[in-house]
């Protein structure tokens, strides 16, 4: 791909004329010490990993007598790794483009800027958007995540994921993510529900996808509008000329607007880290409950003074569910109508007292037991299985309008569905380190195509201080807003759709062909990922 000069009087991507302006030196590279560094951290982060996993596994007492799973765990923490890697760079230029640009920051330190800042956000982060992702796969799928058809989703969706990724940044164009990401696990679920014979939208928690479609969807038209009116407020509020001025030459801006535009990109670069970061999260925790369940599958972390909530949260919902199916009763195993509920989201006459079994079994294994660290290696698979059953039939009975739950029976069951989640939706502090050095060191590397796109190639004139202060700002709130919610959002649409917005509130003109561009990835990435994934989870499924 072509770059243009900008301190060149030359025609835009649609023949508009750009204005004169300096370039910024993007072609300078790391010295040696500084690669030395970065391969030293990496080497030292893949050592970490390695070390806590053998620490977290001989606390458990639990004896190696195959180091094959093992194998098996790293190649996928690898392939679940190099995703957030390939994430940092594809999504670096969303907070440095501005401040580059502006020649608030030189290109080189920017970077490594941003990095520090999307590792610190990874270490921050709630993890409710991890399991928000995770809660998208299907539930056999998650409930078997040890057997091959588990390590099939795994490599399927991380692998689409990865080559659309380097596919739009090979051709600088600013995709998301987060959209990748989502699109690969609904190709999963289709094939995996054709595959078992059943209705392909079956394979989807559509509700879920829905409401995380509808933060993917509006992202990019809040960046836009929001940029738009930010922008147009400053005009009014501050009357300073020196904020709406392209650079002069390479000089930096004055020291307030400076200030203010790397307090912007390290808003955006924390913000990126804090929800993109997690996407990897809630993925490597499946691979680890997959592979060394007797360590992963369970908080043994969780106080024992949280086992005596448990109980009575237990005994209180299983109250609430037991009222609800009175009169019926089962024989056998309740966990398959459970499934089949979780699956389908349709209540059958089975529904509530396979449930209320379920609930009163979970709190029997507990109260055996009296801590999750007693639970025997050789059932803690399965005492998380079942915790992890319940408390996605609860969530969507607490959706269900077939349900007709009072709000004291929905508070009840949400106490309840709280107290399972924190017996197995946790992540181990070394799995936060890893996620964040896997990001913050890949901001580092291959930034420089998108950097271009976003700082040359969406409007006509050379990027102002104020439109790079609107547009990191708006990305910036909405990111953080997102994981408050435990939504995942697109960084890069916030932000080019940001800048587009600020461009024409400033009737600076957008480049129509770069526009064009972005929005047919927007669109294709979707589909493109569904079927990647779609297919790779075929074919790894015959596979293994």
């Amino acid at each position: 791909m072509s770059d243009f000069a900008l301190d060149q009087k030359i025609s835009g991507t649609d023949g508009g004329p750009i204005q004169p302006a300096s370039r910024p030196n993007l072609d300078k590279g790391f010295n040696p010490l500084t690669m030395i560094i970065f391969f030293g951290i990496l080497a030292a982060g893949l050592l970490f990993v390695a070390y806590s996993i053998y620490a977290d596994v001989d606390a458990t007492g639990a004896k190696i007598t195959t180091y094959l799973p093992y194998i098996l765990l790293m190649v996928a923490l690898l392939i679940a790794l190099g995703f957030e890697f390939v994430n940092g760079f594809h999504d670096t230029a969303n907070a440095v483009a501005t401040v580059i640009y502006t020649h608030s920051l030189p290109a080189e330190f920017a970077v490594m800027w941003s990095g520090f800042f999307n590792f610190l956000g990874v270490l921050t982060s709630s993890g409710a958007v991890a399991f928000g992702i995770v809660s998208l796969l299907p539930v056999e799928l998650i409930l078997q995540v040890g057997s091959s058809a588990g390590f099939a989703m795994v490599f399927a969706l991380l692998i689409a994921a990865i080559i659309w990724n380097l596919g739009t940044w090979w051709f600088g164009l600013p995709a998301s993510s987060s959209h990748t990401l989502i699109g690969s696990i609904i190709g999963v679920g289709i094939v995996n529900a054709l595959m078992r014979g059943r209705d392909g939208t079956s394979g989807v928690d559509w509700s879920k996808a829905t409401e995380i479609g509808y933060a993917l969807l509006l992202s990019p038209l809040v960046g836009f509008i929001c940029a738009a009116l930010l922008l147009l407020l400053l005009k009014v509020l501050v009357r300073n000329p020196a904020l709406y001025a392209a650079p002069e030459g390479n000089k930096a801006p004055p020291v307030w607007i400076r200030g203010l535009l790397i307090l912007t990109c390290t808003g955006v670069s924390f913000a990126h880290g804090s929800n993109d970061g997690q996407k990897g999260m809630g993925l490597i925790m499946l691979i680890l409950i997959g592979t060394v369940p007797t360590a992963y599958a369970l908080n043994r972390a969780l106080p024992d003074s949280q086992i005596a909530v448990f109980q009575q949260t237990s005994d209180a919902a299983s109250k609430v569910v037991a009222a609800k199916g009175a009169g019926h009763s089962i024989i056998g195993d309740p966990r398959p109508a459970v499934t089949q509920y979780v699956s389908q989201h349709r209540i059958s006459e089975g529904t509530y007292p396979s449930l209320a079994a379920l609930v009163k079994d979970v709190g029997d294994q507990v109260q055996k037991y009296g801590s999750l660290n007693k639970v025997p290696s050789e059932v803690v698979g399965n005492t998380r299985n079942d915790m992890y059953l319940t408390s996605e039939a609860i969530r969507f009975l607490m959706k269900d309008k077939e349900s007709d739950l009072s709000k004291d029976e929905i508070a009840t069951l949400n106490k309840y569905k709280g107290s399972l989640d924190a017996a197995t939706k946790f992540i181990p502090n070394w799995v936060k380190i890893a996620v964040a050095l896997a990001l913050g060191l890949g901001t580092m590397i291959g930034w420089k195509r998108i950097v271009v796109t976003v700082g040359e190639k969406i409007g006509k004139t050379h990027l102002t201080y104020a439109q790079g202060a609107a547009a990191e700002l708006v990305a910036a709130a909405t990111i953080a807003a997102a994981d408050n919610f435990g939504l995942p959002v697109s960084t890069t649409h916030v932000l080019s759709s940001g800048v587009a917005g600020a461009m024409a509130a400033n009737g600076s003109g957008l480049q129509v062909a770069t526009i064009r561009n972005m929005a047919m990835a927007w669109v294709l990435t979707l589909p493109i990922a569904i079927m990647l994934s779609g297919s790779l989870y075929f074919i790894f499924a015959h596979l293994f």
